[in-house]
């Protein structure tokens, strides 16, 4: 008899986004004539960039003749786009640790982050830090590595706090974890760590022979000198660290599927048997059977977005999302409410202040929603510690952007 999974019968069966869309939808349903504005999901409103469009139809042409056609291409990614992401992303900006056969391309940051569960230890501790994206917890949950889940957490799983009292940054865990899951800037609460603050990490994965699973989404959105755009740019990191990366919140890719994952050569660890492990081959191996790469169209792309008409573009669209974000946390800061974020990241997580009780995350979603008609992420959704905040994104249009921003100076909890 066929068994699935019971892996998934233990893993709450909503997850955190699919349910913020439900109620979405309630609501619509329920008020047909009011007008929502989405301030929560982070797809993006931009249209892709003049650039892209065109290199995507040129390589569309070329595939429509027998000269130009491509096939099945390499799993890794075309070496044009590993060598220009090499180059521009990590060479140029002085670290030379990483070239073109540390880099594989891949369907977006989100799959990457699923599927490099696949070369962990079945007995593996996992650390994520709290608040934090979802599939960390649930990837690893969904491999047999959770155990039992009490009140929101799971036994096998080392939660490293970022309480409001911290500023939302992570202390050391007491004990070592063999995978450290990290993202900075952070979604949902836009903190960014400096270099001396990443530096503790990497010593830490150094000196505990730990591997980082680090998140760099939305470096891009980096304004601060101080803060790293690269864990690499952290003498040692590139024998701990694998960064994961994506195109779709700095050119419009949400809809095309593509990012990439640097998995440098010198990462070394075990097997059970006291083997060598090497991470970048076991990856290339893993690709190579489950993945097929990604396709030649979106691949030039891709590529499209390292010439000086692409770099535009992406600052064009970074520049946009930021301007909303500061409107947003402007205007939430005017109210005298708690925000953190939307300096070095388009997200801005604040708490609101309200006359009576204290409201958890997803009373406040369903408040905001009802009063001022505006759609939020209940911070609880990242973790126990998300508990009473609240994400707004700036991937809305600036003109509702703007609505919102109206909204929120009225909205009285």
């Amino acid at each position: 008899m066929f068994k699935a999974n019971d892996n998934f019968a233990i893993l709450p069966e909503s997850y955190l986004f699919s349910e913020v869309a439900r109620k979405i939808r309630e609501f619509r349903e329920a008020n047909p004539d009011k007008e929502l504005i989405r301030m929560d999901i982070g797809d993006v409103s931009l249209p892709l960039p003049a650039v892209v469009v065109d290199a995507m139809r040129d390589a569309a042409t070329q595939m429509g003749e027998s000269a130009g056609f491509h096939g099945y291409g390499p799993e890794q990614g075309y070496e044009f786009l590993r060598s220009l992401i090499a180059e521009h992303d990590y060479v140029r900006r002085g670290i030379e640790c990483i070239g073109a056969d540390d880099v594989f391309v891949s369907d977006g940051a989100k799959s990457d982050l699923g599927n490099f569960t696949d070369l962990f230890g079945k007995n593996v501790r996992i650390a994520v830090a709290e608040p934090g994206y979802p599939v960390y917890v649930d990837a690893n949950v969904l491999a047999g590595r959770g155990g039992q889940e009490q009140s929101g957490r799971w036994s096998n799983f080392t939660y490293i706090e970022c309480p409001a009292s911290a500023g939302f940054r992570p202390s050391l865990p007491n004990d070592r974890a063999d995978v450290i899951y990290l993202c900075y800037p952070n979604n949902p609460t836009g903190v960014a760590l400096t270099r001396d603050e990443l530096k503790k990490w990497v010593d830490f994965a150094l000196a505990n022979n730990s591997l980082i699973i680090f998140d760099s989404a939305y470096e891009a959105y980096i304004t601060d000198s101080d803060v790293p755009r690269s864990i690499y740019e952290i003498e040692g990191a590139e024998k701990v660290a694998v960064e994961i990366r994506s195109f779709s919140k700095t050119a419009g890719f949400t809809g095309v599927r593509c990012g990439y994952t640097v998995v440098p050569r010198t990462l070394r660890f075990t097997f059970d048997s006291g083997e060598p492990a090497d991470l970048n081959k076991m990856w290339r191996r893993r690709q190579s059977t489950k993945f097929n790469g990604v396709g030649y169209v979106v691949q030039c792309a891709a590529a499209s977005l390292y010439t000086p008409e692409g770099k535009a573009a992406v600052k064009t669209h970074v520049d946009y999302y930021m301007r909303n974000a500061r409107l947003l946390r402007e205007a939430l800061v005017e109210k005298g409410w708690e925000v953190v974020g939307g300096v070095n990241s388009p997200y801005v997580w604040f708490r609101p202040t309200v006359k009576e009780g204290n409201p958890g995350s997803w009373e406040l979603f369903q408040k905001i929603l009802d009063t001022a008609n505006l759609s939020s992420t209940p911070g609880v959704g990242f973790g126990a510690c998300g508990e009473g905040w609240l994400r707004f994104t700036g991937f809305n249009t600036a003109e509702k952007t703007l609505e919102a921003t109206r909204r929120i100076k009225e909205l009285t909890l």
